[in-house]
C-alpha cells in the first residue's frame, strides 16, 4: 500500500475507542456519494479491533447482537436506513482463514468489488487476495493498557477521512 498521509492517536480507555469511533463514523458519511472503501484493522490479539468495529457499527446504527465473524469469517450488516451513504458493511475476521479458495467459493472477491465498507481483522492472513485497502488501522497494547493508533490513508479518500477527523499530516 502507498501511504499518503498518516496520523497517531493515543486512546487511554474504552471510551476513548468509542468516541473515535463516533468521529470515524461521521466521517464516514460526510459524502454524499455512496461509499466503496476497505479498512484494515491490524494489531495482536486483545489489541480492541473487534472493539473498534462493534463501536464503530453502532456509532452508524447497528442494533441489537454484533456478532465477532471469528468462526464464520464475515458478518454483514445493511445500513441503507440509518447510513444510506455506507450501505452494506461487510465485517471480516480472517483470524482462521487459510485456503485462498474459500476466497473465490465465498464469494469475497465479489463483495469486495460491490459499494459498501469492508472492514477486514487479521488481513495479512488473506494477502494475495485482499484487494488494496484504503485505510489502515493499527492498534497497539501499550504497557499501561492504552492504545496507540496509527491511521495510514492509501488512497484519496482516506485522507479524505483523516482530515475530517481532524488529523494533521
Amino acid at each position: 500500500m502507498r501511504i499518503l498521509e498518516t496520523q497517531s492517536l493515543l486512546w487511554p480507555d474504552e471510551a476513548a475507542c468509542e468516541a473515535f469511533a463516533r468521529s470515524f463514523a461521521k466521517a464516514l458519511c460526510a459524502d454524499a456519494e455512496p461509499l466503496n472503501a476497505s479498512i484494515e484493522l491490524h494489531g495482536q490479539l486483545g489489541a480492541g479491533k473487534t472493539s473498534l468495529v462493534r463501536h464503530l457499527l453502532r456509532a452508524l446504527g447497528v442494533e441489537g447482537r454484533i456478532k465477532s465473524p471469528s468462526y464464520a469469517v464475515m458478518e454483514s450488516y445493511d445500513l441503507s436506513d440509518s447510513a444510506p451513504q455506507v450501505g452494506e458493511v461487510s465485517h471480516f475476521d480472517f483470524y482462521r482463514f487459510s485456503d485462498p479458495r474459500e476466497w473465490e467459493d465465498a464469494g469475497f472477491r465479489d463483495i469486495f468489488a460491490a459499494p459498501g465498507l469492508k472492514l477486514s481483522e487479521w488481513p495479512e492472513k488473506a494477502v494475495g487476495v485482499l484487494p488494496t485497502a484504503d485505510l489502515q488501522i493499527w492498534l497497539e497494547v501499550q504497557e499501561d493498557g492504552s492504545r496507540s493508533v496509527r491511521l495510514l490513508a492509501g488512497s484519496a479518500w482516506a485522507v479524505d477521512v483523516l482530515h475530517r477527523l481532524g488529523a494533521k499530516p
